[in-house]
């Protein structure tokens, strides 16, 4: 498995670990595992898109871009930046 991956799973691991741990104070009540599994997959998948947009967004598309492309430099960060937001709204991302 991709190291970038594996570290992008332990981090939703303690995610959902501790998301999970507030539930079942503020609901005092057991979740079951397949609860947990539902929060550390959403948990998973948040992360992945989040890191999607964040290689998206500060992709150096012109690199070494000279004056004259500085328009189109900037049409496409601004295109970047709308899909990044996009793509949050679409997997329901928050900030």
């Amino acid at each position: 498995m991709n190291e970038r991956i594996k570290l992008l799973a332990e981090q939703a691991e303690r995610l959902a670990e501790d998301e999970l741990a507030h539930l079942e104070r503020v609901h005092n009540r057991l979740y079951s595992f397949t609860e947990g599994r539902e929060i550390y997959s959403q948990k998973f998948a948040e992360l992945i898109v989040r890191e999607c947009i964040d290689k998206i967004t500060t992709y150096n598309l012109i690199p070494g871009h000279s004056a004259k492309w500085e328009d189109i430099y900037d049409i496409h960060a601004r295109l970047l930046d709308d899909l990044g937001e996009e793509l949050k709204e679409h997997f329901g991302v928050e900030e």
